[in-house]
């Protein structure tokens, strides 16, 4: 079976693949993708594969546009990190929808529910809906992380911050613990209620109740101390200390 896989982060597409090999050694990936045009441009250059998995959420909008430019010929399952009820209106248009980070039961479901439609769906009301507006995004309400063999449930006011180290993305809890998440900081940025948390530059999202005090810097810029120690120096970018400034106001 081949597959197309519309993603923008490296480490789900990862994930995504592992776990295919895993459940069935014989699934090829046909194709790569992360943006909406070329999602469109592979589409149209090459033959439609059995089965695509399509991320909601990508860098350049939300996928469901590639519905609305043109006739996706192949069944999707689409995987998402916002909560299901967001995206109920858009259930019966395919295969099923993941929520992120991929569990692999969910994963076997999805393709045996795949294997017994094996069928093109219409995506007509889709594509209509991508025209109208955009799924509704609330703010995460906690998270779920694994590690190991073991998970642990995170609430938004036990993040002291959200930070990236080499290419991947953690959750610095107040004890100081960091656990891998799968999403990107712009993914989190995104998902995360903006009255506790602000970006305050790439590295880092800062939740409020975990600044410890406030420095000036050069260029009206600002250092933030937070508890736990970020081990760095975290400094406000230019271009966001203005926004930062009033979101401490309130």
């Amino acid at each position: 079976m081949n597959i197309l896989i519309v993603e923008d982060e490296s480490a789900a597409v990862k994930r995504l693949q592992k776990l295919l090999a895993e459940i069935d050694p014989a699934i090829r990936t046909a194709g790569i993708t992360d943006t909406i045009a070329g999602t469109v441009a592979w589409l149209e250059a090459n033959e439609a594969p059995d089965l695509a998995f399509f991320d909601v959420q990508l860098a350049d909008g939300d996928s469901f546009q590639v519905f609305a430019k043109m006739a996706v010929g192949c069944p999707v399952i689409f995987t998402t990190a916002y909560d299901a009820h967001a995206l109920k209106a858009f259930k019966v248009n395919a295969i099923d929808y993941l929520l992120k980070p991929l569990k692999r039961e969910d994963l076997v479901e999805a393709l045996e529910r795949f294997g017994k439609v094996r069928a093109v769906r219409d995506h007509s009301a889709l594509a209509h809906k991508a025209e109208q507006e955009k799924p509704i995004a609330t703010p995460i309400k906690r998270f779920l992380i694994r590690y190991g063999e073991h998970f642990r449930v995170v609430e938004p006011d036990g993040i002291a911050y959200i930070h990236s180290l080499e290419k991947n993305t953690f959750l610095r809890t107040k004890e100081g613990r960091d656990l891998l998440l799968d999403e990107s900081l712009d993914r989190l940025e995104k998902q995360l209620d903006p009255e506790k948390f602000f970006r305050i530059n790439r590295q880092v999202i800062v939740q409020f109740h975990s600044i410890k005090e406030l420095l000036a810097y050069s260029k009206s810029r600002v250092k933030v101390i937070m508890e736990p120690p970020y081990g760095e120096d975290a400094i406000v970018s230019s271009e966001r200390s203005a926004e930062f400034k009033r979101w401490l106001a309130g």
